[in-house]
């Protein structure tokens, strides 16, 4: 790493419950905020970039008209609206069809579902649309003004042929989805662009500087990590959670618990299962109920709120509470669960409140939640025999040392931590570098520079108790099921 830049914008709104919608503009404008910021950290200008790479949350559906503008807020991927369209999609094609055309099943984060839902209840935007793109890939059309994907990102939309690597036909006629809306398809590590002088005005980078098709975040960060050959196994835990596993053929799981995706690496492959609120749960008891409560003044209004308590707090915090948080349970579905229960109305549960628990217990709990939902993708794994040698570990969770620790537990298996803590960002770089011929192929980028900074072995008595526990959390979902289903 030379230097990196951080640049906020607006969180999601969630105008009603399952829903989750962004501006793409603000993702232009922090982008063009953070990389002159990089530039200046690194002592560079844009003459000396050689190439550009990208990365971003995958599913999202932006949305353009004929002139390139953004025609409504991209439904993004943890908006979970779309369970109609799902359900309408599967009884006309058949689920085994689906997942025959695309590896996938029908679910509510995809792509193609938010598009019909578009289309079903806001038919005047849907008149309007006349290109479609992922988020990243917008980023990329302000930089290029090329439409262009990748195909790891694509996977994720139901409407591509993961298994040939190419645009889905049947599943884009069934879907009554006009190809035509579509970018072009590439090769993450594959030039597809050069930056147009009006984002070089933008960005501080040099006008024609050649621009790598790149990967979603998942596929990105696997690679900034060092995920590229089978065994190799990530467990993420950013907003959502992921445990990614590269494989060198199409690995499919017949109930669709898990998604089968190309990777950023040509000719390869991935399987991974996604926990919808990882670190979002974290979050959400921060904003919630971290640090200081909003004060009122004299008159009743309220206070401006304190800055943002800092995670790091919130886990020395959890340290004080033991393994097991004493039986306290969290199942951390607050944006509905996709791995393995595919149920977008799943609702979060703490279970097994006491007079004796405190905050602490509560904290852990969350933490020890999130694990929990991360290993039943170890667990489905061993049922595709999709190997598993070395665990590593990535975002949020990885720069928590007690975090770090409860991975490690309740996997019981050592995991690793890397060097490189950008993630997705240091992927994308890799990618830039291996289209900029710097690099031959992807793996032998990874080869020379993802090290591996650290190992943390799990602890036999903490294992015990969190095997107990995980077989708890296990029934908690079927039970808060009954208690929910209408």
């Amino acid at each position: 790493m030379v230097a990196s830049a951080t640049e906020e914008h607006a969180p999601f709104a969630s105008p009603q419950i399952g829903w989750a919608e962004q501006h793409p503009e603000d993702w232009w404008a922090a982008s063009a905020a953070a990389i002159p910021k990089a530039l200046e950290r690194a002592g560079l200008i844009g003459d000396d970039i050689a190439c550009v790479g990208f990365s971003g949350q995958m599913h999202g559906a932006v949305m353009l008209d004929d002139s390139g503008q953004v025609v409504r807020p991209a439904l993004i991927w943890c908006d979970v609206r779309t369970d109609a369209q799902c359900r309408t999609l599967t009884k006309k094609i058949g689920a085994e069809r689906i997942i025959q055309l695309t590896c996938n099943p029908a679910l509510t984060n995809f792509t193609i579902t938010k598009l019909l839902w578009v289309r079903e209840n806001e038919p005047q935007n849907w008149k309007r649309v006349r290109s479609v793109m992922l988020p990243k890939d917008y980023v990329r059309f302000r930089l290029t003004g090329e439409r262009a994907t990748d195909m790891a990102d694509a996977s994720g939309t139901l409407m591509l042929d993961v298994a040939n690597r190419r645009w889905s036909d049947d599943m884009l006629d069934a879907a009554e989805i006009n190809r035509c809306l579509l970018p072009a398809l590439y090769e993450s590590p594959d030039i597809c662009g050069k930056v147009s002088p009006a984002a070089a005005s933008a960005t501080g980078l040099k006008a024609g500087t050649p621009v790598v098709a790149g990967a979603g975040d998942q596929a990105a960060g696997a690679v900034g990590m060092g995920i590229v050959t089978p065994g190799a196994v990530s467990a993420t835990i950013g907003t959502s959670g992921v445990v990614f596993a590269a494989t060198d053929a199409p690995s499919l799981d017949r109930q669709g618990r898990l998604h089968t995706f190309c990777h950023a690496i040509p000719g390869r492959w991935h399987v991974m299962g996604v926990t919808q609120a990882a670190g979002l749960s974290l979050r959400w008891f921060r904003d919630q109920f971290g640090g200081c409560a909003r004060g009122l003044t004299a008159g009743g209004a309220i206070k401006d709120a304190p800055d943002p308590y800092p995670y790091e707090k919130l886990t020395e915090e959890a340290a004080n509470a033991p393994a097991g948080c004493n039986g306290l349970l969290w199942t951390p579905y607050l944006m509905g669960d996709r791995t393995p229960h595919l149920d977008p109305e799943a609702r979060g549960a703490l279970v097994g409140l006491t007079a004796s628990h405190r905050r602490a217990d509560v904290i852990r709990a969350i933490l020890e939640g999130v694990a929990f939902s991360l290993r039943e993708t170890f667990s489905i794994f061993g049922e595709m025999n999709v190997p598993v040698k070395s665990v590593r570990l990535g975002g949020g969770g990885a720069k928590s040392p007690l975090w770090r620790q409860i991975q490690a537990d309740v996997y019981g298996h050592e995991v690793e931590i890397v060097e490189a803590e950008e993630g997705a960002a240091y992927g994308a770089a890799l990618l830039a570098g291996v289209g900029a011929g710097m690099w031959p192929n992807v793996d032998t980028a990874c080869a020379s520079v993802v090290r591996v900074s650290e190992r943390v072995k799990p602890r036999a008595d903490a294992v015990a108790t969190l095997n107990r526990n995980y077989a708890a959390y296990q029934r908690v979902y079927k039970a808060t099921c009954e208690i929910f289903d209408p």
